[in-house]
């Protein structure tokens, strides 16, 4: 399993400035197919400066839950520090 690419990124507007709320469309390749998967989600700054992500929602998908959130936190993780989530 891998994460490929999310398209049609999406900022929503949230009062609190500490808070970022994203919309998207997860690809991930799996070992036959590639399946597409809505997915919406938080980074959050903690007071310590750490970014935390944390998955709001995201489509049931044919493949255990726990390495697919550990590997969708860690895409999203490099997105985040490499500039790659919408600023607006």
């Amino acid at each position: 399993m891998r994460i490929t690419a999310i398209k049609n990124l999406v900022r929503k507007d949230v009062p609190i400035y500490y808070r970022r709320l994203f919309s998207g469309i997860l690809v991930i390749e799996l070992v036959d197919k590639t399946i597409e998967s809505h997915i919406d989600f938080t980074v959050e700054t903690k007071p310590t400066g750490v970014n935390e992500i944390i998955i709001n929602n995201m489509d049931s998908i044919d493949y255990p839950l726990l390495p697919l959130t550990k590997e969708v936190k860690k895409f999203l993780s490099v997105l985040d520090e490499t500039g790659g989530l919408p600023s607006t």
